[in-house]
């Protein structure tokens, strides 16, 4: 189901994603002209309408924010800076591979060694919606464009997926071991809006 709203004198598709799997309505801005709605088989195109308008002014500033913050096509972030690329062309899956390999490893180490939590091995692939992720056999991958931010973020990130080889879940104890490492982990997940 897709339809278009006005938002700040703009026009904006929505697309709502239904499954019969999904328990919970999520709402995203995805980008400056474009809302996704995951939602379950019965929610309706008025469920949509009404949960757009509760979320208005969250839509808004979100919106206003994208808008001074967009990248132009010349521009890109680097460790939580922007550059101008200027006539060069880069391959930017290549630059932040190969930065992924060299900058993350050390930062592995460095919580490594003070969680005595060790990966079996590392990976590093472009994903669109995890920054990392941590399997059964303890094999942590990094989401490339992890390059893009700030270290703070990127250490926060190093610490969550460590805490996934001892705690495979988010529970309690997953949280508090993230805390002890991490102790402003809240506040830094809510500077990743900033670079999404």
């Amino acid at each position: 189901m897709n339809f278009t709203i006005e938002l700040l004198n703009e026009k904006i598709d929505v697309k709502v994603i239904k499954r019969r799997t999904t328990k919970h309505t999520y709402l995203r801005l995805r980008s400056k002209n474009l809302i996704e709605i995951s939602t379950n088989i019965y929610f309706t195109k008025n469920d949509a309408k009404y949960l757009i308008e509760n979320k208005i002014e969250w839509l808004e500033k979100r919106l206003q924010f994208l808008k001074t913050n967009c990248l132009s096509s010349r521009e890109y972030y680097f460790l939580g800076t922007k550059y101008e690329m200027g006539n060069i062309k880069i391959d930017f899956d290549i630059f932040y591979k190969e930065k992924s390999k060299e900058i993350l490893p050390r930062i592995v180490d460095k919580y490594s060694n003070m969680m005595k939590l060790f990966p079996t091995k590392l990976k590093y692939r472009k994903n669109k919606r995890v920054w990392g992720s941590c399997n059964y056999k303890n094999e942590i991958n990094f989401n490339i464009n992890l390059m893009k931010l700030p270290m703070e973020l990127i250490e926060y990130v190093v610490i969550h997926e460590l805490a996934h080889i001892k705690h495979k879940n988010h529970s309690k104890k997953f949280w508090n071991l993230v805390e002890y490492y991490c102790e402003d982990y809240k506040k830094r997940e809510k500077l990743f809006r900033n670079f999404l």
